[in-house]
């Protein structure tokens, strides 16, 4: 029904109503945030080579959605993309902070010669595509490269609606 409904209100563009079902998805997310999330799954994957195990803890708000079959997928989508990408966090608040600050001074060290009024937005946008790198929810999604893991998590939220929160992960890989 809501398909229908964004198509009618988009007049059948199907790109618009894809758009208007996402933003709506996203604010569906933002409302359930402050939901206690006390149920959930721990997923695994172990790469086919057998060389590369992911573990990962997604919380939900009810034991149902954990057993929900969108809900699997969605851990065992998120486990094979950490085995992938290999993350070093959740999300840049859980990075070590003095990684972050030895990467800003690397980037303020490679904007100096630039005029001084826009160094700190170029050090900004550096360390943006730096979390775009290193954190779990700022990656794009390998199997949709137009969405990154945060928004994948949002359209699980929108579609199972439930609160949906991806709280850590650990990846093992042979002689790592």
């Amino acid at each position: 029904m809501e398909c229908k409904k964004a198509l009618s209100e988009t007049d059948g563009d199907i790109e618009g109503a894809v758009d208007l079902l996402r933003m709506r998805g996203a604010r569906m997310a933002a409302q359930k945030a402050d939901r206690t999330t006390s149920q959930g799954w721990i997923g695994s994957y172990i790469h086919s080579n057998g060389r590369i195990g992911v573990v990962v803890e997604v919380l939900c708000e009810t034991d149902f959605v954990a057993k929900n079959e969108h809900f699997q997928v969605l851990i065992r989508d998120i486990a094979m993309h950490i085995a992938a990408m290999n993350p070093l966090a959740v999300s840049s608040d859980q990075l070590d902070q003095s990684d972050v600050d030895r990467e800003r001074a690397v980037f303020e060290e490679q904007v100096k010669d630039k005029p001084e009024n826009i160094q700190g937005n170029i050090v900004e946008g550096k360390l943006q595509k730096y979390y775009s790198e290193v954190c779990l929810l700022n990656q794009a999604f390998i199997k949709d490269d137009k969405k990154s893991i945060e928004q994948l998590i949002q359209d699980a939220i929108a579609m199972i609606g439930e609160n949906i929160q991806l709280t850590r992960f650990h990846r093992l890989e042979i002689g790592q």
